[in-house]
């Protein structure tokens, strides 16, 4: 059995995995999907990817699945603790030492509507409007479930993406990536450059929106699966 840690993004909580979560369970595996400390603004990476092992607890065998903003998180859990395999799904992709907006800067594209200019670390943001949070993460998620998503979206705060990364190095553990290529927030341009650079993997493209835990929780579940068992 393997303990699959679902790490969820900005905004979110680990309610998003509700959908994807009984299938991996179905196929013999754990899965635990924490919440992350996001409106804390001394809360960086660190902290988060502390949550997730204390979620995983002593697991033998672990794999750990990041979304989005939650991409900046594995690569640490994997520093902090044993990891068999690290999944990006839309994930953003840190480079050891480096702030994130360092990587925004150099792919202007890499975040689609998203702020140019640096964030205040100590800065948190409210939950975008309905109208934008639908047209960037749930364009092709149903409206009502959309819509309770979004009321479920809770502040961000920035110190994730302002902080230096606070890796030494890139974990040598093996990675896979599952890139959406009809993704209104996180480029397919940024996600399969960085897929090849850095986790140096060819990409699973997965049609659909940033949000694919609710859009196509089905499909999300059996690449996920399929990554669990790639040995």
């Amino acid at each position: 059995m393997t303990t699959i840690a679902l790490v969820h993004g900005a905004f979110h909580g680990g309610w998003c995995w509700d959908a994807v979560i009984p299938a991996l369970t179905r196929a013999g595996h754990r899965a635990v999907a924490p919440d992350l400390p996001i409106e804390d603004p001394d809360a960086g990476a660190l902290a988060y990817a502390r949550v997730v092992c204390d979620s995983v607890g002593d697991a033998a065998d672990v794999v750990v699945v990041g979304h989005s903003l939650g991409g900046l998180v594995v690569p640490v859990v994997a520093a902090l603790r044993p990891v068999r395999r690290m999944v990006f799904v839309a994930g953003l992709v840190p480079r050891p030492g480096s702030p994130f907006v360092e990587e925004m800067a150099a792919h202007s594209d890499a975040l689609q509507g998203g702020a140019s200019a640096a964030p205040d670390p100590r800065s948190v943001t409210p939950r975008r409007p309905f109208d934008v949070a639908r047209e960037r993460y749930y364009h092709d998620v149903p409206v009502a479930v959309a819509r309770r998503a979004w009321e479920r979206q809770r502040p961000q705060a920035q110190a994730p993406m302002a902080e230096a990364c606070p890796l030494e190095a890139w974990p040598a553990v093996p990675s896979s990536s599952i890139v959406m290529t009809d993704d209104h927030a996180v480029s397919i341009t940024y996600s399969h450059e960085v897929a090849e650079s850095i986790l140096r993997t060819a990409p699973i493209e997965l049609p659909g929106s940033h949000s694919p835990f609710l859009s196509r929780p089905a499909e999300l579940a059996e690449v996920i699966l399929r990554c669990v068992s790639t040995v």
